[in-house]
């Protein structure tokens, strides 16, 4: 397996951590597929948002998979009066990482990294690794370290 740098940076701070690989459908990158091809809960397998915050710029939040990402508590936690995601097609441009290989370790910059509390009651939390096809799966406390993240509400119900 070809390292990301998401996982050299784990393997530098010496975190311990497990990889899935899985085949990816480039039509389909839904996060309840990834979960149920990979016999995960949904609620363990974290999407990662890139947000852009009117008063502090790029930030960076991780929500359960079953959950929504609430604009108006990641703009309360992050200072900022509005938040919006930043548009796919920018994405590599800020990050460096492709829709749907998104990890919040090793972007271009080291943004601020907001995650959502239900974090917390999980055991192992499921991320992208740095590329289609490829999570891994670490402690919480682990995952807060290494992104020096904040831990608050910042999700929702999905709304149907």
């Amino acid at each position: 397996m070809e390292k990301t740098n998401a996982i050299r940076i784990l393997d530098k701070r010496k975190i311990k951590y497990e990889v899935i690989k899985y085949t990816y459908d480039p039509e389909n990158l839904d996060v309840a597929k990834i979960a149920e091809v990979n016999n995960l809960d949904v609620a363990t397998v974290y999407k990662t948002l890139v947000a852009k915050g009117d008063k502090t710029g790029i930030l960076v939040a991780l929500v359960p998979g079953d959950a929504a990402l609430d604009l108006k508590a990641l703009a309360k936690a992050s200072r900022n009066k509005k938040i919006a995601l930043v548009p796919v097609k920018e994405i590599q441009g800020v990050t460096g990482y492709i829709r749907g290989g998104c990890s919040p370790l090793g972007m271009k910059k080291n943004f601020p990294v907001y995650i959502d509390e239900l974090v917390i009651e999980l055991d192992l939390v499921y991320v992208n690794a740095g590329q289609r096809g490829l999570l891994f799966g670490l402690k919480p406390t682990d995952l807060q370290t290494v992104t020096r993240a904040e831990i608050l509400t910042i999700s929702k119900p999905i709304e149907e």
